[in-house]
C-alpha cells in the first residue's frame, strides 16, 4: 500500500502529540506503548517505524516541547511578556487543572530524574532555556540573575506539582498565589 507524500511525518507527529498528552496526564511509566498507539489509531507494530524504543519516544517528546513552541512559559518569556504575567499564566488554575496540555517539566520532572542520561540531557536543555529566558528579566549581575531564575523556576515547578496534588481547592489556589508572590519578591518586583 502506498501512502501519500508526508504520511510518515504526519504519523510521527500524531504519535508525538498523543504520547506527550498521555505522559503529561498519566506519567511516563503509566503510559504504555499499546495505549499510546491505540489512541493514535495505529497498531503497536507501526510504532517501530518511527521510534526505536519508548525511551526514544520520551526523549523526542521532551525535545519537541523545547523546539516546537509548545511550552507556553517559554513562548511567553521569548515574547518579552512581563515576568508577573508569565508567572500568573503558569501558576494558574487553568494550567493546574490541564496537565495534559501543560508544561512537561512540572508533569514529568520526578520521573525524568530516573531516566538515562541522554533523556535527562534533553530535559536539561528545556530547563536551561527557560532559566536563561527568565534571567533576562531579573535585576543584578549575570550570576545573581541566573541564581534567582534557578530558584524561581524551581519554586514554580514545585508549587504547580503541590497545587495539583492537594485535594483542597482553596489550599491549592493559595499555593499558586503564594508562589507567585514569593517569586515576585525574589525577582525584586514586590517589596520584601
Amino acid at each position: 500500500m502506498r501512502y501519500e507524500k508526508g504520511h510518515k511525518d504526519t504519523t510521527r507527529r500524531h504519535i508525538l502529540d498523543v504520547a506527550a498528552k498521555q505522559f503529561r496526564e498519566n506519567g511516563v511509566a503509566a503510559a504504555g506503548l499499546a495505549g499510546i498507539m491505540s489512541e493514535a489509531g495505529l497498531t503497536n507494530g507501526a510504532f517501530y517505524a518511527h521510534f526505536d524504543s519508548k525511551e526514544d519516544l520520551v526523549r523526542e517528546v521532551l525535545l519537541d516541547a523545547q523546539t516546537g513552541g509548545k511550552q507556553q512559559l517559554r513562548v511567553n518569556l521569548e515574547a518579552g511578556i512581563p515576568l508577573e504575567t508569565a508567572l500568573r499564566d503558569y501558576l494558574s488554575a487553568r494550567h493546574r487543572d490541564n496537565a495534559g496540555q501543560g508544561c512537561p517539566t512540572a508533569a514529568l520532572v520526578a520521573e525524568i530524574a530516573r531516566h538515562p542520561k541522554k533523556t535527562r540531557d534533553a530535559f536539561s536543555e528545556i530547563a536551561s532555556t527557560i532559566i536563561a529566558l527568565m534571567a533576562k528579566q531579573l535585576p543584578g549581575s549575570s550570576e545573581q540573575r541566573r541564581r534567582k531564575a534557578n530558584t524561581i523556576y524551581a519554586m514554580m515547578i514545585g508549587a504547580l506539582q503541590l497545587a495539583r496534588a492537594v485535594s483542597d481547592k482553596k489550599q491549592s489556589d493559595e499555593i499558586l498565589e503564594d508562589a507567585i508572590d514569593a517569586a515576585l519578591r525574589l525577582a525584586g518586583q514586590r517589596p520584601a
